[in-house]
């Protein structure tokens, strides 16, 4: 009977380990922050909401910092992936774009972020970024390449562009375009903005927790 008892209480502590929503940190810049907009309105909360709607057990944990470049997120990859965190979303080289960085030190960085995760055993979806054209056209090649070229390399799921929910017929609008989705500043999203870029989002994070689950 008591072992009956024991199996029976194991069984239930296993199913209250297996109920544990998925965990996965979305680590990027001021576009992940939120910057700019009331907390809700950000984007970890409105994908939140998409991933509920949508049947997904899963906490998303915010860690975008204003400002953060590349190396900004490898320097801090290793205490954001703690030992609850399943996923990583890696939304990361505006910045390194508005500074002008070399793109192969963003390269360098990006690989250093996949690398701590893969050593973690963390899935990620990593989000591209995309440089504007006044660089010259071997920077935005370089700059445009790491993001799917990495992706590829380390297995993990990937999104073109942070603002892929923007674009229409396939092709990202110019800001003149799509100024109704942007704050006063031209670089940040706004409320409607961000609901649209988790239009996009959302199925890769899918498609992430589906990794998470099968690994």
């Amino acid at each position: 009977m008591m072992h009956k008892v024991l199996a029976g209480f194991v069984t239930v502590l296993a199913g209250c380990v297996a109920a544990e929503p998925i965990v996965i940190a979305a680590l990027g810049d001021s576009l992940t922050q939120g910057y700019g907009l009331p907390a809700e309105d950000g984007l970890v909360p409105q994908l939140q909401t998409w991933l509920d709607e949508n049947g997904a057990d899963v906490t998303l944990i915010n860690a975008g910092v204003s400002g953060d470049t590349t190396a900004g997120g490898l320097s801090r990859v290793g205490w954001t992936l703690t030992p609850d965190v399943d996923g990583m979303i890696v939304a990361l080289g505006g910045n390194d774009v508005l500074r002008g960085l070399d793109p192969a030190v963003s390269r360098a960085n990006i690989d250093g972020i996949l690398d701590a995760a893969q050593t973690a055993d963390v899935e990620v979806l990593l989000v591209g970024m995309t440089a504007p054209g006044n660089y010259g056209p071997e920077y935005k090649s370089a700059f445009d390449a790491l993001y799917p070229e990495l992706a590829d390399q380390y297995g993990a799921e990937f999104l073109s562009s942070f603002f892929a929910g923007l674009a229409v017929d396939g092709k990202l609008p110019e800001l003149s375009q799509a100024q109704a989705f942007f704050q006063p500043d031209g670089v940040h999203p706004n409320k409607e903005g961000v609901a649209k870029i988790v239009t996009a989002m959302g199925p890769k994070v899918l498609a992430l927790i589906e990794d998470i689950k099968a690994h």
